[in-house]
């Protein structure tokens, strides 16, 4: 393999390696996270952590096998700078937002820690499965110094998983934003018969593959340059067998539509509708994730102008 790949990018690649029952996942985001992150302005360091939320979303949204599931990334927060940040993931696509009190950043440093952004916040972390209607969900504290961190200790609390997380963020000298995220976990013997995973005192096969994990710099995932396929062959190329899985192509995906939002209001009764309405009679309803506005006249039918 070679390292000149110039565009490798909104892309998620996974893999196992069977010797070490092991899983990964890689992606880099590209154009699909300017795309987002131009919907709102946001200032430098809450550009940062959209980003890295976004990584993130790609990375474990992209392990389900539901095609239909969808991924949902949550911070709670008790009287943070941050208020709200959401991402989700179904198919491939992508959204997020954040919402912040900008006084308070100002006050911040420039380069907030975790704790100043959140507090004594929360990740809550969400899985619906779209085949069956179940959902899965997880909290944990926002300890650590990144959202990486978090989500690691959601799988080694929530589902007793040892798992390792990396995110590399950039910006190039044109402004462009790129992201690259890695994301690796020992899979669980949870059979009827078998060694559960959680109750074992260590985990050879598992120390072995953190460990070269751990060495894969935020730079290089963070490099449009190197192919997807290079990094995980740099980690992993002494390895009997790595075994690379079906890509998937990333996008940004928010679900907001002129119909879409015309169903929802046309749901309230006209009195409440009349009451959504500025003095022009209309409504208008904005939609946090892509910063798009839909008017729309009150009606039975609630049709756009």
């Amino acid at each position: 393999m070679t390292d000149n790949f110039s565009s490798d990018l909104d892309r998620a690649l996974g893999f196992t390696i069977p010797a070490r029952h092991a899983r990964g996942r890689i992606v880099r985001l590209g154009p699909v996270l300017d795309t987002i992150l131009a919907a709102h302005a946001y200032p430098p360091a809450i550009e940062a952590l959209l980003a890295e939320a976004l990584t993130l979303t790609a990375l474990i949204g992209s392990t389900l096998k539901d095609a239909g599931g969808q991924l949902t990334m949550q911070t709670q927060t008790d009287n943070g700078v941050v208020g709200l940040l959401v991402c989700d993931y179904r198919g491939g696509d992508l959204r997020g937002y954040v919402q912040f009190d900008a006084d308070r950043l100002a006050d911040a440093p420039e380069q907030p820690t975790l704790f100043a952004l959140f507090g004594a916040g929360y990740l809550t972390i969400t899985f619906d499965q779209a085949a069956t209607g179940e959902r899965y969900q997880g909290i944990v504290p926002l300890d650590g110094e990144t959202l990486a961190h978090a989500a690691e200790s959601y799988f080694v609390q929530s589902e007793q998983i040892p798992t390792l997380v990396r995110v590399g963020l950039s910006r190039d000298a044109d402004g462009r934003h790129h992201a690259g995220g890695l994301f690796l976990q020992h899979l669980p013997e949870g059979e009827d018969g078998r060694e559960r995973l959680h109750t074992r005192l260590d985990h050879p096969e598992w120390e072995h593959v953190a460990l070269l994990g751990a060495t894969m710099g935020a730079d290089e995932l963070a490099d449009p340059a190197l192919k997807l396929e290079t990094l995980v062959w740099r980690l992993f190329n002494e390895e009997e067998e790595v075994r690379l899985l079906g890509d998937i192509m990333l996008a940004k995906g928010c679900r907001c539509s002129p119909d879409y939002i015309a169903q929802v209001i046309a749901k309230f009764p006209i009195d409440e509708q009349r009451a959504m309405a500025g003095d022009d009679g209309m409504i208008t309803v904005d939609c946090a994730f892509c910063s798009s506005s839909f008017p729309l006249r009150v009606g039975a039918d609630v049709t756009a102008p």
